[in-house]
């Protein structure tokens, strides 16, 4: 979707007790669990983005969020994957948007940077904290590659 031209590889990654105190600590979010799905992103040799899936609860039942980084670790895109409240809770498309371009700051909240919704308040939560999680992840495992 965000990189149509990518060849995409997917791995398991495998958080230490280490790494996941530092994804909470930076995202300031409980939750990160110890395997993540990532996909990188290649056109040629090129590493162009990567995807990370995160899997969490809304209210009583899960949604599933793709987030795509661009190659500096920018959002790109966020995609609902798996959403198993009533449809009422989902936030339209457009307010995923928001995140687009953004990294891990301390602005990057509801009712900071983040437009809150009425109606879809524990959607809109769970959302930009699975987003602050996803992006805490990916700031703690390249630290490492790097």
């Amino acid at each position: 979707m965000a990189f149509p031209e990518a060849q995409i590889s997917r791995e398991s990654l495998f958080l230490t007790d280490a790494q996941l105190q530092a994804v909470t600590q930076q995202s300031g979010v409980d939750g990160q669990r110890a395997l993540t799905t990532r996909f990188t992103l290649r056109e040629g040799d090129r590493v162009v983005g990567w995807a990370y899936l995160d899997t969490h609860r809304v209210r009583t039942l899960p949604e599933t969020l793709l987030v795509m980084l661009d190659e500096g670790g920018r959002i790109r895109r966020v995609e609902v994957v798996v959403f198993r409240e009533p449809p009422d809770y989902l936030p339209p498309l457009r307010w995923y948007r928001q995140f687009e371009g953004r990294l891990l700051d301390p602005q990057l909240e509801l009712k900071a940077d983040i437009r809150p919704m009425t109606g879809a308040t524990l959607s809109v939560r769970a959302a930009t904290n699975a987003v602050r999680r996803i992006l805490a992840v990916h700031t703690v495992v390249q630290r490492e590659v790097q």
